[in-house]
Formats: structure tokens, C-alpha cells, sequence
């Protein structure tokens, strides 16, 4: 297959899911949650437009011509996870638009890959012998595997004689200055939110001034409080509050989340850690600490170096890469 074949091929598979009649999304909206059911029909939603973004025909171009054609062609293998919905989707375009065959040990918790495959192999029937899914990965010559830092040790060891991208648990944080409006607190929420707080690049944590007051930013986040009719996401925070209560610590409390100081990066479902900074040098130190944990960074209208805008840490670009590791580059230099 050409480079511009591949990038038809892509670019089409996205035309067909924005394209998608509303008897159809409402189809893979229902595959999905018979599977997991985190995968809301707005979980799900977010995660397809997320994809239409990556697949457009300009963008796919500009992306990769910026690196050199692979040598060879390999058999990489990809280990996908399945906490949010087709969060394996942008290593499977990696391999296939970089000219590489995949062998794919699918997550158990994500029907979606499947469907995208099989689209994408009705689109371009070349694919079909690019795309292997397998219960075992020992084949591959080159492996990527996203998992938990339990499940990192058992890759890194296993595939520690091959090319890999092994990553590790990752989150995200918040830095709010005190002095945001209403409406831009209300843009965090997306980050927070979004996904019911399953993602690496979801918000688990937010520093915050010294005297900075919760009572704004828990009256932002109103509009969001419908998570809580969801009986998963309810019973985390059921379950958390009474943890909460019993041991005596203190938090706020909105009626869907629980907010509660902390140094830890990575807060339960239904709850948002916090930590106060004196000053900036001092804010600095605090991420500092983060750096090897933290997926990425928000702040308002994205003032802080490297960060992300409020509301934009679930909209990533195609070249936007997990735990900061090139995977086009890696992928072409094999």
C-alpha cells in the first residue's frame, strides 16, 4: 500500500463516522455500553469526534511529513487499554500510517476497535492483511503496550529484547490563580468530568492559592451534576464520602464531587484532590515532583508554560502524544 492510500483510507473512515445517521450512532453507542459500562453514549460520542479531528485528510497530511519513511516494514505489536472509549485508536493509526502490519491484543473493556477496524478494512481491503488480532503478542518485533504500572513491569520484562513504548500510569492536574470567572471555571469542568474521570489526560487534581476558596468553582461545575445519575459513578461516590466521614477528613462537598487536600496526583472516581501553592516558585516545585506522573497540564486560556486551555485536555491533536513519547518517530526509525 502507497503512503496515500493509507491516508485515503483514514481519511474516509472518518468521513463515514461523521457521517454516521443518528439510527446508526445510537447502534454503536449500544455496542459499546453492552461492553463497559462506563461507555456512555456522550463517552462515546466525545471519543468518535475526537477521532473525526485526527483523521481529517489535511491534518493526516501535514502530520506525517514530518517524518522519514520506516526501512522495513515490522510487526509491531499493541497491547491497547480500555478505560475510555477507543483510547487504543491513535497507536493502531500509528502503526498502519507509518507503513507497519499490527497484531493487537484487544482490551476486553473496548468493543469500538473492532468496529473501526472492520470499517477501515471495508474502506481499504489492503488492510486486511495488515491487522492481526491475537490473544498473545509473542510474534511481534516490536511491541507497545499502555497499561498500569503493575502491568508495565510484566511488558517491560517480557519484551525487553525489542524495540517498545511501554507506558505507565499517567494523570492530569488544574492550576487555578483565584482570579477566573465563573464561565472559565465552568471550561474545567470538561477536563474533570469528561469520561467520568477514567483518562490519563482527565483533571484528578487542581493547585490552588493559599486563601483560594472552593465555593466558586463547585457552583462553576453545576452544570455537570447530572454525572451523578449514573449508578457507577454514584456508587464511587457514595463510597468515597463514607470513607471520607469515617476517617474524619475534611472535604467539600457539592453534591457529585468531593474535593479533598491532598499531595497524592492521582484521586478515586467522584473525587478531586487538591494542594495550595504560596507562590509560583513554590507551584513549580509542586509539578516538579509530578513530572515523571503527569499526562498533561491545564490552566486557564493555557497561561501556564505548556499547558493546555481549560476544556481542551480531552481534545488532543493527532500529534499530540501520550506520556510525551513520539510514536511516529519511534515507529519510523525502526
Amino acid at each position: 500500500m502507497t503512503l496515500e492510500q493509507r491516508i485515503n483510507a483514514f481519511s474516509a473512515l472518518g468521513n463515514r463516522i461523521s457521517s454516521l445517521s443518528k439510527a446508526e450512532r445510537e447502534q454503536v453507542h449500544q455496542h459499546a455500553s453492552l461492553t463497559n459500562g462506563w461507555f456512555t453514549p456522550a463517552s462515546v460520542q466525545t471519543a468518535l469526534d475526537g477521532i473525526v479531528l485526527f483523521l481529517k485528510k489535511e491534518t493526516l497530511q501535514t502530520w506525517i511529513s514530518r517524518y522519514p519513511t520506516p526501512a522495513s516494514e515490522k510487526l509491531v505489536g499493541i497491547a491497547m487499554a480500555g478505560n475510555i472509549p477507543l483510547v487504543g485508536f491513535h497507536d493502531l493509526l500509528c502503526v498502519l500510517i507509518s507503513g507497519h502490519r499490527a497484531l493487537i491484543k484487544l482490551s476486553s473493556q473496548d468493543a469500538l476497535i473492532e468496529v473501526m477496524i472492520k470499517w477501515l478494512i471495508e474502506i481499504e481491503p489492503d488492510f486486511a492483511d495488515k491487522i492481526t488480532i491475537a490473544e498473545r503478542l509473542n510474534a511481534a518485533e516490536v511491541m507497545i503496550a499502555t497499561g498500569s504500572d503493575n502491568t508495565s513491569r510484566y511488558f517491560e520484562y517480557y519484551f525487553r529484547n525489542k524495540p517498545n513504548i511501554i507506558r505507565k500510569n499517567r494523570s492530569s492536574c488544574a492550576i487555578i490563580m483565584g482570579e477566573e470567572p465563573s464561565a472559565t471555571l465552568a471550561e474545567l469542568g470538561k477536563d474533570v468530568f469528561t469520561y467520568f474521570g477514567l483518562g490519563c489526560r482527565n483533571v484528578a487534581k487542581v493547585f490552588v492559592p493559599e486563601e483560594y476558596s472552593f465555593n466558586g468553582l463547585l457552583d462553576a461545575w453545576a452544570p455537570y451534576n447530572d454525572i451523578i445519575n449514573h449508578h457507577k459513578y454514584a456508587n464511587n461516590y457514595d463510597y468515597q464520602k463514607s470513607i471520607l466521614l469515617v476517617n474524619q477528613t475534611p472535604f467539600f462537598d457539592n453534591g457529585f464531587v468531593l474535593l479533598t487536600e491532598s499531595s497524592n496526583l492521582v484521586s478515586p472516581i467522584s473525587v478531586l484532590f487538591y494542594e495550595r501553592y504560596l507562590d509560583q516558585q513554590d507551584l513549580q516545585k509542586k509539578l516538579q515532583s509530578h513530572a515523571d506522573k503527569l499526562q498533561c497540564i491545564v490552566s486557564a486560556n493555557g497561561w501556564y508554560t505548556d499547558s493546555v486551555p481549560f476544556g481542551k485536555a480531552q481534545q488532543p491533536e493527532v500529534w499530540d502524544y501520550a506520556d510525551d513519547v513520539d510514536t511516529m518517530k519511534f515507529l519510523t526509525s525502526i
